[in-house]
C-alpha cells in the first residue's frame, strides 16, 4: 500500500507541472500497489485541477480517483490527531498533510508518493518521488 499525495497527482495529469516528467517515471513504480488518498487530499487535487485543467477534465480526474485508489474517510479522532501534528511541526505542514500523516499511522502505510519534500525527516515515513 502506497499513500498518494495531491501534488503527485496534479503532477501526472497536468503536462504543464514542473513535476509531470518525474510523475510519469514514478508512476509505473506504484501501478501494483493499493493506492490510498483521503477526501481532503481529494479536495485538494479538485480545487488545483480545476483553474488550471478546467471542469470537464477535472471531472475525470475525479472519477479515475474513484476507480482506481481507496479512499480513506477521516474521522473526528483523526482530526484531533492532526492538528496535534499539525502543531508539533509549527504549521510547517499543512493540515492536509498532517491528516496524511495520521491516516499512515492509522493504517500502517510507510511510504507516500510525494514531490512535497515537507514529508521527508518524518519517523516512519519514506517519500517516493
Amino acid at each position: 500500500m502506497i499513500f498518494v499525495d495531491a501534488g503527485f497527482v496534479i503532477a501526472l495529469v497536468s503536462k504543464n507541472d514542473q513535476w509531470h516528467e518525474n510523475a510519469l517515471k514514478v508512476a509505473p513504480k506504484i501501478i501494483n500497489k493499493d493506492k490510498i488518498i483521503s477526501n481532503l487530499v481529494i479536495e485538494e487535487i479538485i480545487s488545483l485541477t480545476g483553474s488550471k485543467l478546467g471542469t470537464k477534465a477535472t471531472k475525470e480526474i475525479y472519477h479515475n480517483i474513484l476507480d482506481n485508489y481507496k479512499i480513506f474517510d477521516e474521522t473526528r479522532a483523526l482530526y484531533d490527531k492532526a492538528i496535534d501534528t499539525f502543531i508539533k511541526y509549527n504549521a510547517k505542514l499543512s493540515l492536509t498533510d498532517s491528516m496524511s500523516i495520521e491516516i499512515m499511522k492509522e493504517i500502517g502505510i510507510h511510504e507516500i508518493v510525494s514531490f512535497d519534500s515537507d514529508f521527508d525527516n518524518k519517523k516512519g515515513i519514506v517519500r517516493i518521488h
